[in-house]
């Protein structure tokens, strides 16, 4: 069933409201690794150099890398299952995302409850996946 008629046009529109949030905080790292260029004299195609710039060069690679991960996850649980519970994953994810840049922007090593609730986030969408592709397969 389409996400539309399960459960309406609003619940869809949040599902969407998450990816597009999603771009933006890729796009807002990309920025602040683009500034922290400039401000530390870091000149490209050089990754390394001040330890300001690195943490930033890091976090918006860890960024990229969590999104590949989280973003046809999260498709896949909207569409398959049910979307609001999916949204509530997906909305913690980005939350625990823009916590796990924040911190990492100040001080990796305190990163790590960012990190594990965004893990969390995760896997429940990935669980959510599964069980509704077991669902399905079971007829």
């Amino acid at each position: 069933m389409l996400i539309a008629n399960q459960w309406g046009m609003a619940t869809m529109l949040l599902a969407a409201l998450i990816v597009a949030l999603t771009v933006v905080l890729l796009l807002v790292t990309a920025v602040v690794v683009a500034r922290a260029r400039g401000k530390y004299g870091i000149r490209a195609p050089a990754t390394g150099g001040h330890p300001a710039f690195d943490r930033a060069f890091r976090v918006q690679a860890n960024t990229q890398e969590a999104a590949l991960m989280f973003l046809p996850t999260f498709a896949l649980a909207a569409w398959l299952g049910d979307v609001r519970l999916a949204a509530m994953f997906g909305a913690v994810w980005l939350v625990a995302r823009a916590w796990y840049v924040a911190s990492y922007l100040r001080d990796a090593a305190k990163r790590g409850p960012a990190f594990a609730l965004g893990m969390v986030m995760q896997v429940a969408l990935l669980v959510q996946v599964f069980t509704e592709l077991a669902r399905a397969a079971a007829g």
